[in-house]
């Protein structure tokens, strides 16, 4: 077992702090065809503590919106106008370097399949190795922690009052080091980084921790995979966490096992999540809030109860309307009329018209703007916003 715990950063945002804000995001890509115009400007806001999910069908902008966050958008992709802003500051503005050092601090995410980011020629514990060495300030901090550990052990089994005299000496010089403590060296360095590494691995429920990090990612289950890559990124204390379709190629078994913990990381450290799926169920067990996406836009936001219980967005409807049910014939199994559109030619304004059954002409004139129609929940759609004027359904 491992003597010292995951270092904790010494400022931490408080429990409602903005950790995340988009602000009217674009992106495109440029493609032979055309320019893909990926987002439409989006407004979201993440908050210290609470976990959101972005849902919506497949190509509607969940994992572009992660990527462009991270930095982590392909060649061809681009942030043409909009903010990002992390903890007060605009990640746009920010040098490639000053983003990268961003991922290996402060922002983690955990990728849908686990092997094609796992080295398959790195045993784990040398990939988890990697992470804490990427901060000697932290290290430093785990090393006395790690050194502390031991000697207090080596107290408690002293034989003689001399041998536990110099002891409590040697922790009351390491105790004296606190402000500014030695970065470990050589084969203290190891010992430091297995006991951190087993740390990880212990905190996301792995067992035997210690023979794991000996495997290689091919020793291991799918779900075993997407563990060590949540330790991973756990293992720099983020302020934020991205985990992008996490249990998509889990049986349900494990996907409720990872769901659990990514509940602990919730709980215990009081983490800030954003979870990307397209499974309905997930975020009903797990978001506070929820934010709809359909094709590059953000038609819907509301905490998970008030969505489910009273979804306003006719495409949130939809989405809802075509979750199999129990009780329901399945034969009659509902479903969104059309199909998403090509976003090199998006259709014009409010981008669902072509496949709202309340469409009429103010929708394919002005884009609607996502407002708040109740508490806390925001909805960018002409019928709540304009629907008065509106004589009748197209």
């Amino acid at each position: 077992m491992s003597q010292v715990g995951l270092v904790r950063q010494e400022a931490r945002p408080e429990k409602g702090t903005p950790i995340l804000e988009l602000k009217d995001l674009h992106v495109s890509f440029h493609t032979y065809a055309g320019e893909v115009k990926a987002l439409n400007g989006i407004n979201l806001t993440l908050y210290k503590g609470e976990v959101v999910g972005l849902v919506g069908e497949s190509g509607c902008g969940k994992s572009v919106t992660a990527a462009a966050v991270v930095g982590l958008l392909p060649e061809n992709g681009k942030v043409t106008s909009g903010e990002i802003v992390f903890l007060g500051e605009n990640l746009l503005k920010k040098s490639k370097k000053e983003v990268r050092e961003l991922r290996s601090t402060r922002i983690a995410m955990v990728f849908q399949d686990p092997m094609t980011f796992l080295n398959p020629v790195l045993t784990i514990g040398e990939q988890l190795r990697e992470v804490f060495n990427l901060n000697n300030q932290k290290l430093a901090q785990s090393a006395l922690d790690y050194d502390l550990a031991r000697l207090k052990e080596e107290e408690a089994s002293a034989s003689d009052d001399a041998k536990r005299a110099e002891i409590r000496a040697r922790i009351s010089h390491l105790e004296g080091q606190r402000g500014k403590p030695p970065v470990p060296r050589g084969r203290h360095r190891r010992k430091v980084l297995d006991s951190l590494a087993m740390e990880a691995l212990d905190t996301m429920r792995v067992p035997d921790s210690e023979r794991i990090i000996k495997e290689f990612p091919h020793e291991l289950s799918g779900g075993m995979r997407q563990r060590v890559m949540i330790a991973m990124a756990i293992a720099r204390d983020p302020d934020l966490l991205i985990a992008d379709e996490i249990t998509t190629a889990l049986d349900v078994t494990i996907q409720a096992q990872i769901l659990e913990l990514l509940k602990i990381l919730r709980r215990e450290y009081n983490s800030t999540i954003l979870i990307i799926t397209h499974d309905l169920g997930v975020v009903a067990d797990l978001c506070d809030r929820v934010a709809v996406m359909y094709a590059g836009d953000v038609v819907e936001v509301a905490d998970a109860e008030s969505l489910y219980e009273k979804p306003l967005h006719p495409y949130t409807q939809g989405l809802l309307r075509a979750v199999p049910k129990i009780t329901a014939n399945p034969a009659l199994l509902e479903s969104i009329p059309g199909s998403v559109p090509d976003l090199i030619y998006p259709p014009p304004a409010c981008r669902f018209n072509p496949r709202c059954p309340f469409v009429w002409d103010l929708c394919r004139q002005k884009k609607p703007e996502l407002l708040e129609i109740g508490k806390g929940h925001e909805v960018a759609c002409h019928l709540y916003t304009e629907g008065s004027k509106r004589q009748s359904p197209s």
